[in-house]
């Protein structure tokens, strides 16, 4: 490729697309940034990136472009311009920005059509994560891609997942973590509240979820195995003994007099399995009753 400068071009410096390039620059690489408004990359220039006076220039200088915007649509209207367009052929673009599998399938249609080598990923982490061995991104979209810009996205990245061609796939195991993440979250808040409530330091419960995490991972990964292969009457966990426990989160909102928002929607959810007979079969039968909403939904 012509005037290549740099090992890489980053494009969007928000809070994550900054932390990109922080990262690749301590690591020893050459990376070239672009951003709309210019003043968000003073810091990385100062720390040796070097940066585009616009998205042609910042396109045309890596033979790999990380994309790192709010959403795809953003990601095409700043790709599509005809300035930039001609550029575009036979490079790497890893769209790092978030949306669905039918974003992702339709940003790969969009991207074939003007040779791009197209790659889709997911960031499972926060921008001050980037750069550990740990850190997760997932990945998915042509091979290729993948191979060609796995210099680039090891250093961002020590836990890169590649998840196959299916291009969607990347956006999909994001949407199913982000959904994990948000209902623990969403529990851990209520948890916090009882903590409060009862006086005790949230702190201390905090800390004690991280040393647990290990073994509720270990539960979450048995529902998974459970769904997979149907098999809801090898019970470790019933979902009856489970509705008992939401049920006491209820009483104990009400006898403390905190929200009750959070059991109120889980309670919710276990009365309809109890109702359609689940009760002795283990928790995990409870996507039977997602299974079924979705349906009547659909009618």
């Amino acid at each position: 490729m012509k005037n290549v400068q740099s090992v890489v071009s980053i494009i969007g410096l928000g809070a994550m697309g900054s932390a990109l390039a922080r990262t690749l620059l301590r690591d020893g690489h050459r990376v070239t940034v672009w951003n709309r408004t210019g003043a968000k990359a003073e810091s990385l220039v100062r720390d040796g990136a070097t940066l585009a006076p616009s998205v042609a220039s910042a396109v045309g200088a890596s033979p790999v472009v990380l994309v790192c915007v709010d959403g795809y649509k953003v990601t095409r209207s700043i790709l599509e311009a005809d300035e930039v367009a001609p550029l575009l052929s036979g490079r790497v673009v890893v769209d790092l920005s978030s949306g669905t599998p039918q974003d992702a399938r339709d940003a790969e249609g969009w991207a074939r059509e003007r040779g791009v080598v197209y790659l889709d990923g997911a960031i499972m982490a926060t921008p001050s994560q980037m750069g550990r061995p740990d850190t997760p991104i997932i990945l998915s979209g042509a091979e290729t891609a993948f191979q060609r810009s796995k210099p680039v996205l090891d250093t961002l990245a020590g836990n890169l997942m590649y998840v196959g061609e299916s291009v969607g796939a990347a956006a999909a195991w994001d949407l199913a973590t982000l959904s994990c993440l948000f209902g623990a979250l969403l529990g851990f808040f209520h948890g916090a509240r009882i903590f409060e409530a009862e006086g005790l330091s949230v702190g201390d419960y905090g800390a004690m979820i991280a040393d647990i995490s290990p073994v509720l991972g270990e539960m979450m990964k048995h529902s998974g195995d459970v769904i997979q292969t149907g098999m809801f009457d090898e019970v470790q966990s019933s979902v009856k003994t489970c509705t008992r426990g939401v049920e006491l989160f209820m009483k104990h909102a009400g006898e403390a007099g905190i929200n009750s928002e959070f059991p109120t929607f889980g309670l919710g959810l276990f009365k309809k399995a109890m109702a359609a007979g689940y009760g002795e079969e283990e928790v995990a039968a409870l996507i039977k009753v997602l299974r079924e909403s979705h349906e009547g939904d659909v009618r």
